[in-house]
């Protein structure tokens, strides 16, 4: 079986938050890969990994990093794979991540989540092949009922909540 998603971050202390986009992604049954690659202290594994993961069937990238947050836009460049950027809380209450991941020169684009929001980056994956795939679609529609529902749950639980003098 060969990854249709690869997870890369840029240290291994980054893997409490990565983890979330591996759970999510083992939840709609897509296969991936996990790899910690620094695009400041392994160039050349960054670069060799990013020539070669849509020969070696991978179709959609999700990069984070910290600090710097460089390896995202370095991996974008040298692919035509989508990158999903994850901004990791680092330094400077992840502002700089933020920052390094979402401001890319034209022609480099790196679709961007939310600080640590490595389930989102995993969410959008699965959106991006499912446009490929229709039992994947069924799953991340099925995903969003599951939201949905969810919300219906809990507003009904909050309007079973008396108040004196709640009027709504």
């Amino acid at each position: 079986m060969e990854p249709r998603v690869s997870i890369i971050m840029g240290s291994t202390s980054d893997w409490p938050v990565m983890e979330e986009a591996a759970l999510l992604l083992d939840q709609m049954e897509v296969p991936f890969e996990v790899n910690a690659l620094s695009a400041h202290r392994t160039p050349e594994l960054v670069e060799q990994f990013a020539r070669g993961a849509h020969g070696r069937g991978v179709r959609v990238i999700i990069a984070g990093a910290g600090m710097a947050a460089h390896l995202p836009g370095v991996i974008a460049a040298m692919t035509p794979l989508p990158v999903i950027g994850i901004p990791i809380r680092a330094s400077l209450e992840g502002l700089d991540s933020i920052l390094s991941i979402l401001q890319m020169p034209p022609g480099i684009p790196v679709a961007t989540v939310g600080l640590n929001a490595a389930r989102n980056a995993a969410i959008l994956a699965v959106q991006i092949l499912s446009t490929a795939d229709a039992a994947l679609r069924d799953k991340i529609l099925h995903f969003k009922q599951d939201l949905r529902s969810k919300v219906v749950k809990a507003n009904e639980e909050l309007a079973g909540k008396k108040f004196r003098f709640r009027v709504g």
